[in-house]
């Protein structure tokens, strides 16, 4: 028999003098062979070597099919993300979810460092759901605030938060959740009109707030003018505040909602003694870019990148138009229990134009700014507002200011703890 004889001849030529059986057990072991060379073709046509992966550590998990399973999506394993990686992971997509199990650091009533305007449970909130729910990117994972790691990475530097209430809110949150395993006598506090400081002393470490709502200077600072027809913007001066962010480790700025007043904002160059002569009228935008290119001339000048890490918290959403979401019959955010679900839902209190003025002005900038890009996350959260379980002029809203939604509800500042947690998480991510 030639060697180069098919199978097929080979068979042929010993049908007659072979049996049935063997015939048949070469059959089935020409079929496994032919079937092994082509489920290894396979194998390689669809192996690694032929795909494109920038996401490392992916874990393969089975999907649940679960519905109550996937609302309680920590007590199963999450299906092909990688670690948090800021290079890679775009945080922003994602979604909200339900976890009962995991419960917040703190409390309003177990943390003292809170402002009566965001302890919505001292205030008589009755709901709690808005506290357990958890973001969760599409392709990465987010890791939990863990307050050890947190002061550890804060040991001998000074974290300042810089801008208005909303940014106040965020400084507390980082100072609650990281309080409470730091013992009584190895913490100090002291609280100012403009800046104040919390210090962890066993770590030397400090986490400061500034209160600059525009970061330039304004007639509204301190003595706040409840009037924004009346306020007037010092659009090209900012060492008045500027002045104490001197020797930081990593700041923190924001700005956002005091712009919008849905007014021309009278903006100055020079002196306010020029008083009314003075100003000028600007459309927000414009004013906007201005009193941005002055903070960020500022840091150009001042910072040294290689001492101080400069961040940006994107612009928090308002939520006060109901039908931004499909409740039509709703008022603001008032009574509001759940999350939006609509993926990329954007409604009117976030104004684009304004974002895309800080991308502009920063892409532009030397001194590196890292966004903390918490704008679409919150965007979906008008159930975690202060809404009527807060404060006006330094008294809890009474029973019948809260059957007033329409004109006393907050949907502005959120709860703490609450929304501004997850800000924070995202931000120890980066850190």
């Amino acid at each position: 028999m030639s060697l180069a004889q098919s199978p097929a001849a080979t068979i042929k030529s010993y049908r007659g003098k072979l049996p049935l059986s063997i015939i048949t057990v070469l059959v089935c072991s020409f079929a496994i062979i032919a079937l092994l060379y082509t489920e290894r073709l396979s194998s390689l046509s669809s192996g690694s070597i032929f795909k494109l992966s920038s996401c490392p550590k992916r874990n393969h998990i089975k999907k649940s099919k679960n519905k109550t399973a996937e609302q309680n999506i920590y007590n199963t394993e999450i299906d092909d993300r990688f670690d948090f990686d800021p290079e890679e992971c775009n945080v922003v997509n994602g979604k909200w979810v339900f976890n009962s199990s995991i419960k917040p650091l703190y409390s309003d009533r177990t943390c003292p460092y809170l402002d009566m305007q965001v302890s919505c449970v001292k205030n008589g909130r009755p709901d709690s759901d808005y506290r357990h729910w958890e973001w969760q990117p599409e392709d990465c994972t987010l890791p939990r605030f863990n307050p050890e790691l947190a002061l550890k990475k804060l040991r001998n530097k000074k974290l300042l938060f810089v801008g208005d209430s909303l940014q106040r809110g965020q400084w507390q949150s980082f100072v609650c959740m990281v309080e409470s395993i730091i013992p009584e006598d190895k913490k100090h506090f002291k609280r100012g009109r403009s800046h104040t400081v919390f210090k962890a002393k066993e770590y030397n470490a400090s986490i400061e707030f500034y209160w600059a709502p525009f970061l330039i200077e304004s007639n509204s600072d301190l003595q706040i003018i409840g009037d924004p027809k009346k306020r007037i913007l010092k659009v090209d001066s900012i060492e008045k505040h500027a002045k104490h962010w001197g020797a930081v480790d990593i700041i923190v700025f924001n700005t956002y909602v005091w712009w919008m007043s849905g007014i021309r904002l009278k903006t100055l160059w020079g002196s306010f003694a020029n008083g009314a002569d003075g100003f000028e009228e600007l459309d927000t935008p414009i004013a906007y870019r201005i009193g941005l290119k002055t903070w960020a001339n500022w840091i150009d000048s001042t910072i040294n990148p290689n001492r101080t890490r400069v961040f940006f918290t994107t612009m928090s959403p308002t939520h006060t138009k109901s039908i931004d979401w499909g409740n039509k019959d709703g008022i603001k955010c008032f009574n509001e229990t759940k999350p939006v679900t609509k993926k990329k839902h954007w409604g009117s209190g976030s104004d684009k134009k304004m974002m895309s003025v800080v991308s502009d002005v920063v892409k532009k900038m030397k001194v590196p700014v890292t966004f903390l890009n918490i704008t679409q996350i919150s965007e979906y959260r008008i159930d975690a507002h202060a809404s009527v379980y807060t404060e006006a002029g330094g008294k809890v809203l009474t029973e019948e200011e809260r059957a007033d939604p329409l004109r006393h509800a907050d949907c502005i500042h959120w709860c703490l703890p609450g929304v501004p947690d997850t800000w924070n998480q995202i931000f120890l991510a980066h850190l």
